[in-house]
């Protein structure tokens, strides 16, 4: 009798790729997709633009220009095509490179395919915008506020001009957008960090004859990429925190059109960084970095300072005591956390200090009433949050009629706020803060006058990301 023989099916966990090979076709499929619509709403002669541009123009053969014809797939022109197709090909073959049996080279071919899908479909279509813009004008290919406004703040700035009293109705900002919403013509709703930091590589770019405000906001986002691993633990961790910061379908948009919410992401990261350099040295002087940059976080937009309760109990993270002692031992803590966020302090003060002094009515008047809609001037009702049941109910004449959203925003994110801190206390972890900040900064979003699409994209890092440290 013959003797029956099986074979043992290979395990679920090497039978299928990772996790981390799913997330990112996922993302890359909706970053170029979403980005391929964009460019197919707002860009309606991007194909004749890039044909007709010197450097882009020339990348591809005549004959395979003719081929393609005249109609094609979104977004509709032979350099973003194959863009396209290589990212892609890039994330197949990552997919195949993880079914892989365990090699010393598989991880570096991960690495390095990601990195490849990160230079097809965010960094290269950046570039392909920038050079644009270069050929077709400083209001063409860009966003408003992030790129044409803060390169004319940085001009203010290099000839002594105050950037928060000034008008922008002499600058390419006048030729962006809507006639009706052009309030932020007369306001610059940033703060300082934005424009002090570029203005060097702005000079630079003078010299050069080249300047886009998105090469900092690259280069930042760059070296964020580059150190958010080390936040996290474990292989498929640190290979999805660079996904989903990179690959961020929202954010990743943002990028290439130039928003500015990745540059204070990116100093975010910076800060954890280095706070995360002190728990594991135990060395000050990676505490006193961390503060410092976190300041600088603060004095680059508003957005970071609701980072600030937790954070500040982040630097107390060395002490056992805290969890102790309730909201009495809260308060306990405020003068040790106040001895240690000081770097954060200074540097704020030393940025923003000097625009008070110089014209506290203009820098209020821009960076607060103007986003709250007061004023002749005022920004407009906007955006996904809760303000549309205010204008779908009637309960304003118009999209810049007033509205207590401040009332909104107290009632719903004060509670959250007490919540958040008092578990921060009992559980003073990284990844913990950054989803209280997340959560924090959305409820706030939601009930204010505007929530815009960028603002989801921001909140979407700070949880993957939170998510991703809690898995230690």
């Amino acid at each position: 009798m013959a003797r029956r023989t099986t074979s043992t099916p290979l395990k679920r966990a090497s039978a299928l790729p990772g996790w981390d090979a799913l997330l990112l076709i996922l993302l890359t499929v909706a970053l170029v997709r979403i980005d391929s619509l964009a460019e197919a709403a707002v860009l309606p002669t991007l194909r004749q633009d890039v044909l007709s541009h010197p450097l882009l123009g020339g990348l591809l053969p005549a004959a395979g220009i003719a081929a393609m014809g005249e109609r094609s797939p979104w977004p509709g022109e032979p350099v973003g095509l194959l863009l396209i197709t290589l990212s892609l090909s890039s994330a197949f073959a990552y997919l195949l490179v993880d079914l892989a049996r365990p090699a010393p080279w598989r991880s570096a071919a991960k690495w390095l395919l990601l990195a490849c899908v990160l230079t097809t479909v965010l960094f290269l279509p950046t570039l392909k915008l920038v050079l644009l813009r270069q050929q077709s004008g400083p209001a063409s290919y860009t966003h408003d506020g992030g790129v044409i406004q803060t390169e004319a703040t940085i001009d203010f700035l290099l000839q002594g001009r105050n950037p928060y009293r000034e008008e922008y109705t002499e600058t390419p900002m006048a030729e962006w957008g809507f006639d009706e919403y052009r309030t932020a013509l007369y306001h610059y709703p940033y703060l300082p960090w934005t424009f002090v930091f570029s203005a060097p590589f702005y000079l630079l770019g003078q010299v050069v004859g080249f300047y886009d405000q998105r090469l900092v906001y690259l280069l930042l986002l760059a070296i964020a990429l580059a150190l958010a691993p080390r936040l996290v633990q474990g292989e498929r961790a640190r290979l999805a925190a660079v996904m989903l910061l990179g690959l961020n379908p929202l954010m990743g948009l943002d990028v290439i059109f130039g928003q500015n919410d990745s540059f204070v992401l990116a100093w975010v990261i910076f800060s954890l960084v280095a706070w995360q350099q002190w728990r594991s040295s135990g060395q000050t002087k990676w505490r006193l970095v961390s503060a410092l940059l976190f300041g600088l976080a603060c004095a680059s937009k508003p957005t970071a300072w609701f980072f600030a309760p937790f954070y500040g109990l982040l630097l107390l993270a060395d002490r056992a005591d805290l969890a102790a002692g309730g909201w009495m031992g809260l308060l306990r803590a405020i003068p040790a956390i106040l001895r240690r966020v000081w770097p954060a302090l200074l540097v704020f003060a030393l940025l923003v200090g000097p625009y008070l002094l110089w014209d506290a009515s203009a820098f209020y008047d821009d960076v607060w009433r103007w986003s709250s809609g007061q004023g002749e001037t005022g920004y407009q009702i906007w955006g996904w949050g809760a303000s549309n049941f205010v204008l779908i109910l009637g309960l304003v004449a118009d999209r810049f009629g007033q509205w207590p959203f401040w009332l909104l925003e107290a009632v719903v994110a004060l509670p959250l706020l007490l919540w958040f801190v008092r578990r921060q206390q009992q559980n003073n972890q990284p990844g913990l803060a950054l989803w209280h900040y997340a959560t924090l900064l959305a409820a706030f979003f939601y009930t204010s006058r505007f929530l815009n699409e960028n603002y989801l994209g921001y909140l979407l890092a700070f949880f993957a990301l939170g998510y991703l440290m809690s898995e230690e």
